[in-house]
């Protein structure tokens, strides 16, 4: 049984404080099962969804094409429940999954990924049951609470070539009728949109968006999408299936020193400080709660950028030329163990077209934010996930708990996030895909979260095997004081189920991070 509180020890070794290690944990944490899906490369386990009902798991193998059911014993134990589902006479592979009473919904990409899709319905025995259309590469799926609506993010990425872009939407599925709606963006083509970025070669503003995740409201009624390539958010009203807003998410000022950042991979040393970079947020997964009357948004800000054949955005500092009006000192900046290495956009920063960059804008913002229901942020973790896994490290650059490798690119690259209610309190879960580890925070006040723990699960306790690059989870409450925390690793392949339990403490280390003011204004 875990009863650490790691994020509180790693953030007491940077100040050289000594940590009761136990006495403040709000929650114990327990690894119940595991699963390993013995397959070739990666993605064959990425997305799961349980089902209380039948009390099973349903993983996608994207590698294989396959839907594997796996049954949870008395002990939260996992194992097979027979042969997996083959999903090739039906699409391209599976790219999510999501359960509801009597059905289990899979979105399956087409063969060519600028087709249209597929959304699969099978009883939770995996027999067929019907197949609804969906948009160009179906990705995040979705049941509102009430199970009336099921809804799917059509990403609509371009080929390789760029010479083919299909438009962004979301399919708005009828549970009564299986009635499908699309809800596009054809009604901000000829808009100006603030803080959005358009940028794809020839592309309309509906082939531009590209929605990556849902959440939805407790009352379901409103839907909100990541557009993450587009560093920007939607509101969606479900009854409708239209789209009634459309928000640009702004910049993160990395050049503060509670947004600050390692930048190198060929610096030799864990080197997290101020930059003058500014951050899109560009969150992947996305999950409401609500806190008295109203409703939330938590994102993780993983980022990600275009980069085809056709077109690609990405380049190093160190290639570009920086205006020396704004950037006087370059050369000490484009030095490969200060700036040089980190990764940028072409697409933002030039803003006259004249080849020199007024501005650095990186992927991603190396956090988690809290929006309000307008995404107007709320709060944001600052540099927080980064400090505390170099603490965890020890200052160690060549730890195993330390990624310097990814520290030009996008840090921790935090990917996937859910929430849970235990003993009152709201819980935050924040997967990083790249370093493996699992943040816990309570955001009970969600201008104020307070860092619990992270599990570096990577290097699990006892005879478990490691979980590499979490990439779906999901919380399911079990009590009022007990949740399960459901966790896809596409790397390892391994599917880990880990009971949460509140000790009803409430106690733990209080970070303030950043709050209100790393958003629009500049």
């Amino acid at each position: 049984m875990k009863r650490i509180s790691r994020l509180a020890a790693a953030i007491a070794l940077a100040l050289g404080m000594a940590v009761p290690l136990a006495a403040n944990a709000e929650l114990n944490v327990t690894h119940l099962g595991q699963y390993t899906e013995a397959c070739d490369g990666d993605t064959c386990a990425e997305i799961a969804a349980f089902s209380a009902k039948a009390n099973r798991v349903y993983v996608t193998n994207a590698n294989e094409n396959q839907l594997r059911i796996l049954s949870v014993d008395a002990n939260g134990g996992l194992s097979e429940a027979g042969a997996p589902i083959d999903l090739s006479p039906y699409g391209g592979g599976p790219n999510s999954v999501a359960v509801f009473g009597d059905w289990v919904a899979v979105a399956v990409e087409a063969d060519v990924k600028t087709d249209p899709g597929k959304v699969l319905i099978f009883d939770l025995d995996g027999n067929y049951l019907r197949d609804l259309p969906a948009g160009a590469l179906p990705d995040m799926l979705t049941f509102t609470p009430n199970g009336r609506f099921l809804l799917v993010a059509n990403e609509g990425e371009p080929n390789d070539d760029y010479s083919i872009d299909p438009e962004g939407s979301v399919s708005v599925i009828d549970t009564r009728s299986w009635q499908v709606r699309t809800a596009g963006f054809e009604k901000y083509n000829h808009r100006r949109l603030r803080n959005v970025r358009i940028f794809g070669p020839n592309a309309s503003i509906a082939q531009d968006l590209e929605p990556e995740y849902i959440a939805v409201s407790a009352d379901s009624r409103t839907a909100w999408v990541s557009l993450q390539e587009n560093n920007a958010m939607a509101k969606l009203d479900i009854g409708s299936a239209n789209v009634t807003d459309l928000y640009g998410l702004g910049y993160k000022k990395h050049r503060l020193g509670r947004n600050a950042l390692d930048a190198s991979d060929k610096d030799d040393a864990i080197n997290i400080q101020p930059w003058p970079v500014y951050g899109m947020y560009q969150p992947d997964a996305i999950a409401a709660f609500t806190r008295g009357r109203h409703t939330f948004i938590l994102s993780a800000n993983e980022g990600d950028s275009r980069d085809y054949d056709g077109y690609s955005e990405e380049a190093r500092v160190d290639d570009l030329t920086l205006d020396p009006a704004y950037f006087p000192n370059a050369d000490e900046l484009q030095d490969k163990a200060n700036l040089g290495r980190l990764t940028v956009t072409t697409a933002n920063g030039d803003k006259n077209g004249d080849g020199k960059y007024e501005r650095l804008y990186s992927f991603g913002a190396r956090s988690f934010s809290i929006w309000n229901a307008n995404a107007k942020l709320v709060y944001d973790s600052g540099s927080e996930l980064e400090d505390s896994i170099a603490a965890y490290a020890n200052g160690d650059v060549d730890s195993d708990v330390w990624d310097d490798g990814r520290s030009d690119n996008k840090g921790p690259e935090p990917e996937s996030v859910v929430v849970g209610e235990l003993g009152g309190e709201a819980y935050a879960f924040i997967g990083t895909e790249r370093t493996s580890d699992v943040f816990v925070y309570n955001i009970s006040d969600p201008a104020r979260p307070q860092g619990m723990f992270f599990m570096d699960i990577d290097h699990p306790e006892g005879d478990f095997d490691p979980d590499v690059r979490p990439e779906g989870m999901q919380f399911i409450q079990r009590d009022r004081d007990t949740g399960w925390l459901l966790i896809t690793n596409e790397t390892s392949n391994t599917v880990s189920l880990y009971e949460v339990r509140s000790t009803g403490s409430r106690h733990g280390v209080h970070h303030h991070g950043d709050r209100h003011d790393n958003g629009r204004r500049h």
